[in-house]
């Protein structure tokens, strides 16, 4: 048996695996106190079950605490040390403007002000070489402000200290002798990369975040042992593989995006059991939906992003993160996301959000704003009766009044139509950042499957299909808590980034290997799995540009001891790489390798996966039950046949619009779409229009 948790804005969710069977619960996350629900709704589901806490095998997690600390800056108050002449390396950034056109632009500032850096005089130069010894005396000076200022936390970052880490190693052991009980962090341990606007910014987020992450996960940690779990506790990365509760307590950094990246395995499963090529994974929970590109089953990854985008879309506005990360878009169009009407009168969709507390108006929490759940029951997609399994009683008459005073008496149409236009103004947010990020990854959004999870998705995927152009959605058996289950399906691994700059043609093979080795022992480390039953899986990837190119691409590097006659291999790998992305090559500039990169993970010789059978006959099934939704086009109420998603069996079809309804999501197919049950219980819906 194995447990999995995914804290989100609005909701935690929690999923039992049992065999082949899997159950869940939905809480409202206690945002103060998130460990408070998780321990509360594992116990309740336990219960429910009559399973006892020592059963338990595995626990999974995953969380945006992290991000939410970020963006909501309820970090740890923090100090940044770095090399004289570098202080303000943090606000100079990239010395660009996000929107140029915009006057009044705001730059996002860093968590650390310029009061709180301190700098050190000490330099080593790019090849590593010391050109002038740390000051001691200067950290014995530093240390007194770190005293005077009671800093929980304290980030290094020194130039060039990816290739060398000595001066960093001397003074993080400095101040760990004179403060034992603060938390440290090193950008040469966080992010040994080239380009220090990157590495500084990585550190400092890192140790920002860092006490209240290792405090949260060692309450949680104590409360399980309490309660008599004796099984390890994991924790979901950004990059969707797991790591262990001390690597995540370290860095934290890691866990950014680890509930979103739990959908996306999910996803990536679900293309690989259906044999699907192109995809794309939507998620819409509560708080935020997530969309991400899989490619040949297997999601697109990046390892850099900006967390706290301070202007939406806007790439630069944020904090940049170097870290291994699913690469997805993430946009503030949740269940609990606000309506508003702007000055130009128009109906704008979040990024703000009711949250858990007070959540929507339809909750009766004392939310006063309308949301997109409040509109979802105007319009009859959310029937109160089935909502959350009948737990979660959902008032009508409040959602209709927050939605008449906030968007239909300032637009002066009537309310049913003000919900409506923000059913219709969210779905249109989705698809178009659906649109613009297929394109950014030179993808289009027709010919591919969407594939919805989430508290929301259900609700809203058939229109964004429609707007996409997509002719074939899926949704699988417990979609409500999809990352909770995408958790259940993540290898254990870890993926180790180090740099080591060099020509192609002057590559040291040696050094090379020793390198390549060390990072696979760090990773084994972490990992920390010995059993005789698994075997671990390598990956390696050499991140190279042409000599004097602004940036790199990732070439994939065979797993092998490697040798001067491989230097043929590697540059036809990266020619292929560069002529896919632009075109052409340059046949005559020189090749240069910046950045190593080793992703380990562990995998059974008998976990292989099997595609499901088709279904060789459709019966098609009707409803005695329905309910009224307001049709897009008429914008009046119609009948549509319900459907308990229990209730339908391996081959049922249902012709034209429905609702199918199950204890965490409700499923709605417009008239574009046939609706059949797959083999393994997935929902299909598939176009059924000529053309």
């Amino acid at each position: 048996m194995r447990l999995s948790v995914d804290i989100g804005g609005t909701f935690t969710d929690i999923v039992l695996e049992n065999g082949n069977a899997l159950l869940s619960k939905k809480m409202l996350t206690t945002t103060s106190n998130p460990e408070v629900a998780v321990i509360k709704g594992i116990e309740e589901l336990l219960n429910e079950n009559n399973i006892s806490s020592s059963r338990i095998e595995i626990i999974f997690h995953g969380t945006t605490l992290a991000t939410n600390s970020i963006i909501e800056r309820k970090g740890a108050h923090t100090c940044f040390i770095t090399t004289e002449g570098f202080k303000d390396v943090l606000d100079i950034g990239y010395e660009s403007r996000f929107d140029q056109y915009d006057l009044l632009i705001e730059k996002t500032l860093s968590v650390i002000p310029r009061k709180n850096r301190f700098v050190v005089n000490e330099r080593i130069n790019v090849d590593g070489k010391v050109i002038s010894q740390i000051d001691t005396d200067r950290l014995k000076l530093i240390a007194d402000q770190i005293d005077l200022l009671n800093f929980e936390s304290i980030a290094i970052g020194f130039l060039h200290s990816y290739v060398n880490s000595k001066h960093e190693t001397i003074a993080r052991d400095f101040f760990k002798k004179r403060f034992p009980n603060k938390l440290i962090s090193i950008s040469s341990e966080v992010c040994p990369e080239i380009r220090e606007y990157e590495r500084f910014s990585t550190t400092v987020i890192n140790a920002y975040i860092k006490p209240l992450m290792s405090k949260y996960l060692q309450i949680l940690e104590t409360l399980l042992i309490e309660k008599g779990f004796k099984c390890p506790l994991l924790l979901m990365t950004s990059g969707g593989s797991l790591t262990n509760i001390k690597n995540a307590c370290d860095f934290p950094v890691r866990l950014v995006e680890s509930g979103p990246a739990g959908g996306a395995i999910l996803a990536a499963s679900i293309a690989e059991e259906l044999d699907l090529n192109k995809v794309i994974s939507f998620d819409m929970g509560g708080t935020t939906a997530k969309i991400t590109m899989i490619e040949d089953k297997i999601p697109d990854k990046a390892r850099e992003f900006e967390v706290d985008r301070k202007a939406r879309f806007k790439k630069g506005s944020g904090f940049p993160l170097r870290i291994p990360v699913i690469e997805m878009v993430e946009i503030g169009a949740g269940g609990g996301s606000i309506a508003k009407i702007n000055k130009l009168d128009q109906v704008v969709i979040g990024p703000g959000s009711a949250g858990s507390m007070p959540g929507p108006s339809c909750y009766g929490l004392g939310g006063k704003e309308a949301t997109i759940t409040d509109a979802d029951l105007l319009i009859g997609k959310i029937n109160p009766k089935y909502f959350a399994g009948g737990r979660i009683k959902l008032l009508f008459e409040e959602s209709k009044n927050v939605i008449s005073n906030n968007i239909g008496s300032i637009l002066q149409i009537k309310t049913e139509l003000a919900a409506l236009a923000i059913s219709e103004m969210v779905d249109e947010t989705m698809a178009n950042a659906a649109r613009v990020h297929a394109v950014e990854k030179g993808h289009e959004t027709s010919g591919r499957v969407l594939i919805g999870f989430g508290g929301a998705a259900p609700l809203h995927i058939a229109r964004v299909a429609e707007k996409l152009k997509v002719k074939k959605i899926i949704i699988p058996t417990n979609a409500g808590v999809g990352s909770a289950v995408g958790f259940l399906k993540a290898p254990l691994g870890y993926e180790v980034v180090k740099s080591l700059r060099s020509l192609l043609k002057n590559l040291d093979f040696n050094n090379v290997n020793l390198l390549l080795n060390d990072m696979r022992l760090e990773s084994q480390y972490i990992i920390g799995n010995k059993s005789k039953d698994i075997s671990f899986k390598e990956e390696r990837f050499a991140f190279m540009r042409y000599a004097g190119q602004g940036h790199e691409i990732k070439v994939s590097i065979e797993n092998k001891l490697l040798k001067e006659n491989d230097i043929d291999k590697i540059q036809n790998s990266f020619e292929n790489e560069y002529k896919k992305l632009y075109g052409r090559i340059l046949p005559n500039a020189d090749i240069e390798i910046l950045t190593w990169s080793l992703y380990l993970s562990l995998f059974s010789k008998n976990n292989e996966k099997s595609l499901i059978k088709n279904i060789k006959f459709k019966k098609q099934v009707q409803s005695k039950i329905s309910t009224k939704i307001l049709n897009i086009i008429s914008g009046e109420y119609e009948s549509v046949p319900v459907f308990l998603r229990n209730d339908l069996n391996v081959g049922d079809e249902i012709i034209g619009p429905s609702v199918i309804v199950e204890d965490q999501t409700t499923t709605i197919a417009t008239d574009n779409f046939n609706t059949h049950i797959l083999a393994n219980g997935y929902l299909q819906m598939d176009w059924n229009k000529d053309g």
